[in-house]
């Protein structure tokens, strides 16, 4: 891994939540940028209506995504996150997915309330920054 989570003394445990506080990555690593992905399958088309199968099917993605440049979900620095009418019911299937992915170590991330996203069937969408060691 070529970077450092970090959630401080004097800061909440965040962890439940679905992300860390903070993240080091050392001088002349590389990064990976992941553009926005969402819950679609193979043909760009969402694969459910459903909140929930939207955010599975986009973590999916980025570890797609994040496999063409010989990375995994362990390489990721930092999450930026865009819910569709976001209210607090939306946290736990956010959170339950990030701790599958991540379990004790999740990324930074940066949860964002939207009206909408590209098209009116997308409800969830995550950017993604990767370290490559």
């Amino acid at each position: 891994m070529a970077h450092t989570i970090v959630n401080p003394e004097g800061l909440h445990n965040p962890v439940p939540y679905g992300y860390s506080h903070t993240a080091a990555v050392p001088a002349g690593t590389e990064l990976v940028l992941i553009a926005g992905q969402y819950g679609s399958g193979p043909d760009g088309a969402v694969v459910s209506t459903d909140f929930t199968e939207q955010v599975k099917q986009t973590f999916r993605n980025i570890g797609t995504a994040l496999a063409a440049h010989g990375l995994d979900l362990s390489h990721v620095v930092q999450l930026r996150t865009y819910v569709v009418d976001h209210d607090v019911s939306k946290l736990g299937p956010i959170a339950g997915a990030v701790q599958e992915c991540w379990d004790k170590e999740p990324p930074t991330q940066t949860l964002i309330g939207v009206a909408s996203l590209a098209t009116p069937d997308v409800l969830f969408e995550v950017e993604a920054v990767a370290a490559r060691p």
